[in-house]
């Protein structure tokens, strides 16, 4: 019975320290290239998703009131999985920081003081923005609304956003609207968000769409946040334009949006796959699906296509700029690609910044290069903050250490997380308890949530018990759902009712997904209708997979093909294996003993005789009565008589008719008649119909000579 985590078989025993959990850092950072600088540059400035929205505040004259300047902080925009904009918050000015002011900045202030105090307009426009920066909106607003009176566009906008923080959002809007038709992008952003927020979508679209229409990346952003929002096909366009001019998070949407369009695998609703035990048996699901947390989140990275290469480009420059959900994508992205130092890299990174998935992801690639002490340390904190993926992989290390309690601990903590595997994998603990009514429990309770492995593991469970009826559906659901080894169990399952139409569609179907044992009974069964090719390819896929069988039958399909081969001439070369012989002699590597006895054979023809008595002897040995009667023949002809009775015997008591006869022949030529005798009877009694009659002649025989 297997426990797995997120895309782990059976973990590796090994040594979990729970001491030292809180600092894992300095061995990651050794074993992905990562020096100290990083945290300082990248870690701090994560924030998870970007919620900077407050309204810009434009510091500067109308001349220079353009997108980008100093004065304006990029802090407008849309939280991720919402469709509305929010407006609050903080306020950005010109440049100026919010704590001591340098005496550059004092003497700078007193002198834009003085000047608006004499009545300059664009003096007291930016010490408007200032102040209303600082927070002052007392000293801000006499200013604003005198350089607004004087017709500075800034002002005006920058006056919409001290009344938006007083609470006065329709005087804002006002204000927004004078910026806006004077030619103020930030403006007509913060208007265009302001009729969002009161549902108005058209009047939003306009106005956000002035705004991007010059070039500000806000309200590009706005734009295609509003855009997708509709299903609108556009928003690419608008992400493309804001995340082109440095915003972050449009990068990462725009990343996500081509991983999308890429992706041709969706998820069936039975059940996600991946995530754990449930996808491929026993197998490890891939990056994609291990990565894959909430459902919004969508897939990390899809088929490796050109849109998929673009989309690694802006999951990169996001991560660069400190979007830490794009270091997830980015890390998945290159481990898919075979690139684990790299991905490790991007993990560490967004782990740090206290992206779960991320600390989930670097336990499993740490775990893989061997550190399993510092993968655990990285589940821990992972499975701590609430990921379901890392506490399986918790509860399957425990587990494959014997620390049951521990394990089941682990695993309830994620299904308690929103993790269906937790109860597949309580399963499957039980399960290798001996606790059926448990595992049962926690099967049932899986496949109801959709689990599709924990539906094939209850119709087992049921079928067991002797409870086909309630086996049925349950393999049916699992199947339909996609789960390989379910299917096969049905084919399994309509072979035993003699519904052998019913289960050549599911052996084919599991056949289509890679399973080996299902190809192999599809290729059987086309052998049995006469459809050898057919039957030929399926027989390839199933020995390609690993299967004795499905190989022993092919070699028989192609055996029977070639003309049989005449004895090796005197002073010819010994001629070369056919594809058919290195087929048998593949099964027969595995154990196969027919295989074993044909490759003997085949070598025999050729003249090998030493490879022919190798392979008969482990024939034999694995309790071949061909093997050892074929043994026998190759060793009388070496003249080891002695040693050809011994295997004559074995493969005669086994039930061999030729070998009795061989024997009661041995028996004669030695002069022992009454040994003779109970030999030729033997073989009378085993046949074949040649066999008997020719030994049946034989006991006439020493009867007679016997009697003489």
């Amino acid at each position: 019975m297997v426990f797995m985590g997120d895309r782990a078989t059976l973990l590796e025993t090994g040594r979990f320290v729970q001491r030292r959990v809180h600092r894992p850092d300095s061995r990651v950072n050794a074993a992905f290239g990562v020096d100290t600088a990083v945290k300082s540059e990248t870690t701090d400035t994560f924030e998870t998703p970007e919620t900077l929205d407050t309204p810009e505040i434009i510091g500067t004259t109308e001349n220079a009131e353009t997108a980008g300047c100093a004065a304006t902080a990029e802090s407008t925009e849309f939280t991720e999985n919402t469709g509305s904009a929010r407006v609050g918050g903080s306020a950005e000015a010109d440049g100026t920081s919010g704590g001591a002011e340098s005496p550059e900045s004092a003497e700078s202030e007193a002198r834009h003081r003085r000047a608006a105090d004499a009545g300059d307009t664009a003096s007291m426009s930016v010490l408007g923005a200032l102040l209303l920066r600082r927070g002052d909106l007392d000293g801000a607003e006499p200013y604003l609304r005198g350089a607004t009176a004087d017709g500075d566009r800034a002002a005006a906008n920058n006056l919409g956003v001290l009344l938006h923080q007083r609470g006065y959002p329709d005087d804002a809007a006002g204000w927004w609207r004078v910026a806006a038709v004077a030619g103020s992008a930030a403006a007509a952003h913060a208007l265009g968000r302001h009729y969002r927020e009161r549902g108005d979508e058209p009047g939003a679209e306009y106005w956000l769409r002035q705004s991007a229409e010059q070039g500000h990346a806000l309200g590009a952003y706005a734009l295609a946040d509003l855009l997708e929002h509709r299903s609108d096909v556009g928003a690419e366009r608008w992400l493309r334009a804001a995340a082109e001019q440095g915003h972050r998070e449009a990068a990462y949407r725009l990343a996500r949006m081509l991983d999308r369009s890429a992706a041709d695998d969706s998820h069936d609703a039975f059940g996600r796959p991946g995530s754990g035990p449930g996808s491929r048996g026993a197998d490890r699901p891939d990056v994609i699906d291990r990565v894959l947390a909430r459902r919004d989140d969508g897939p990390v990275a899809g088929p490796k296509t050109g849109r998929v290469g673009e989309a690694e480009q802006w999951y990169r420059q996001a991560a660069a700029r400190g979007h830490q959900r794009a270091a997830l994508h980015l890390g998945a992205i290159l481990e898919q690609r075979g690139e684990p130092k790299e991905a490790g890299r991007w993990y560490l990174i967004s782990a740090k910044a206290g992206e779960a998935r991320a600390a989930c992801a670097l336990g499993f690639l740490l775990r893989d290069a061997g550190d399993e002490e510092s993968a655990a340390v990285w589940w821990l904190r992972a499975a701590q903050e609430g990921d379901g993926n890392a506490a399986n992989a918790l509860g399957a290390l425990h587990a494959a250490r014997g620390e049951q309690q521990t394990a089941e601990r682990w695993y309830r903590a994620a299904m308690d997380a929103g993790d269906v595997n937790g109860a597949y994998n309580l399963g499957l603990l039980c399960a290798a308890q001996d606790r059926t009514p448990q595992a049962e429990q926690w099967y049932r309770r899986a496949a109801y949530a959709g689990h599709r492995e924990a539906a094939n593991a209850l119709a087992v469970l049921l079928l067991q018990a002797g409870d086909a009826t309630g086996a049925e559906p349950w393999f049916s659901k699992a199947a339909e759902a996609g789960s390989v080894d379910a299917a096969f169990n049905l084919g399994i399952l309509y072979t035993g009712r003699d519904e052998d139409r019913a289960a050549l569609v599911w052996y084919e179907r599991a056949a289509a997904a890679g399973h080996t044992e299902a190809a192999l009974q599809v290729g059987m069964a086309l052998l049995h209708r006469g459809e050898e090719q057919e039957a030929e390819r399926h027989l390839r896929c199933a020995a390609g997979g690993g299967s004795a069988e499905a190989a022993f039958r092919l070699a028989g399909v192609l055996d029977s093909r070639r003309p049989p081969p005449g004895p090796p001439a005197l002073g010819e070369p010994m001629p070369e294996k056919t594809e058919c012989e290195e087929w048998y002699e593949r099964a027969a590597e595995q154990g196969h003993r027919r295989a074993q006895v044909r490759v003997g054979m085949l070598a025999a023809a050729r003249g090998d005789v030493d490879s022919a008595a190798r392979w008969y002897r482990e024939a034999a040995e694995a309790g071949s009565r061909n093997g050892a009667f074929n043994l026998g023949l190759l060793l009388a002809r070496e003249g080891s008589e002695r040693e050809a009775a011994l295997w004559w015997s074995r493969a005669a008591n086994d039930g061999h008719g030729r070998a009795a006869l061989r024997l009661a022949l041995l028996a004669a030529r030695r002069g022992e008649l009454t040994e003779g005798q109970r030999w030729c009877a033997r073989a009378v009694e085993l046949g074949p119909a040649e066999v008997a009659e020719r030994a049946a002649r034989l006991r006439e025989a020493l009867h007679q000579e016997l009697t003489a």
